[in-house]
């Protein structure tokens, strides 16, 4: 299969997250999730000449998609060092920050990558393929005790510590190194009126350990926060209640852990106001990119 801009992955809320950067012209933006350019190509459209875009992405898949314009930059970097980067490039502030978290439709859909349990493939999982842990090596050599906390954390599995003990048995009788192989292990442990839902629970917590997912959203929030100008937009789409948190407490508090400050008359003290209430993808849009069903949009403007 050829694999274009448009089938490596379809853009959620496309409209309502670009609408909610309130694009100035001649802005400077920074998308931290490039993937197949939907995005990035909508805020090109409304810049002006003298506008400039950077865009994010530490997966050489993404670089087929690079979009050719002088007012184009591609960054082939996880977006937690994006304060190093606008150093680099002799950026000190930005207008607005797009970020579509969680997985792309190319990824789910690759079936050499391990990123989904509709195919028989070796569990690599990783965003960034030149380096760092596989989903295999992480079931083969965690602890039993780590394992169940990544699956309880990330994938908030309620019978992660049965899954785990499953898991460390079903090894020591052969490594578990493809998804029909983690199949094989944890599939007797799954109730049968919601498999699909703790299958996709188990990959979600593996993609997310393998890949270190909330450290980097962490990082990179905190970062986007001291580089945005005063009325700078930071509108970002969420797929599952653990990164939603994060962005909503940074968005609400302007810290992940959510802890509200206050001065001395007692107002609450953050440098975020909301700009809109939380979007979700219309009934239209979730039946034609089923991706899109557990999207929603946040968007707020620095104070």
């Amino acid at each position: 299969m050829i694999i274009t801009a448009e089938t490596y992955h379809v853009p959620v809320l496309l409209k309502e997250s670009v609408d909610g950067l309130d694009i100035r012209p001649d802005g400077i933006y920074v998308d931290v999730t490039f993937g197949g350019g939907g995005h990035s190509r909508e805020i090109l459209s409304r810049l002006g000449r003298n506008g400039h875009l950077y865009s994010f992405d530490q997966d050489a898949d993404t670089e087929r998609n690079i979009v050719n314009d002088d007012r184009f930059t591609f960054v082939r970097s996880n977006f937690r060092y994006i304060h190093n980067w606008m150093q680099y490039y002799g950026v000190e502030r930005i207008d607005g920050l797009l970020a579509d978290l969680g997985v792309s439709s190319h990824h789910f859909d690759d079936e050499t990558r391990g990123f989904s349990f509709r195919f028989n493939a070796p569990l690599d999982m990783r965003m960034n393929k030149r380096a760092g842990l596989t989903a295999a090596d992480i079931l083969n050599n965690y602890t039993e005790e780590q394992l169940a906390d990544v699956l309880y954390l990330y994938g908030e599995l309620k019978n992660a510590r049965r899954l785990a003990k499953a898991i460390v048995n079903g090894r020591q009788q052969k490594a578990i190194m493809t998804t029909a192989d983690l199949g094989e292990v944890i599939e007797p442990f799954m109730r049968s009126e919601r498999e699909k839902k703790d299958l996709a629970r188990v990959y979600q917590a593996l993609r997310i350990e393998v890949n270190h997912e909330m450290d980097a959203l962490r990082d990179m929030l905190c970062k986007a926060t001291q580089l945005l100008r005063q009325g700078g937009r930071l509108s970002v789409i969420t797929y599952h209640s653990l990164e939603d948190r994060i962005v909503k407490n940074v968005m609400k508090t302007g810290n992940v852990e959510g802890k509200l400050e206050q001065d001395f008359y007692g107002r609450i003290s953050s440098p975020f106001r909301f700009a809109s209430k939380v979007a979700v993808p219309s009934d239209e849009e979730q039946q034609h990119n089923p991706r899109s069903r557990s999207a929603k949009l946040r968007i707020a403007e620095k104070a």
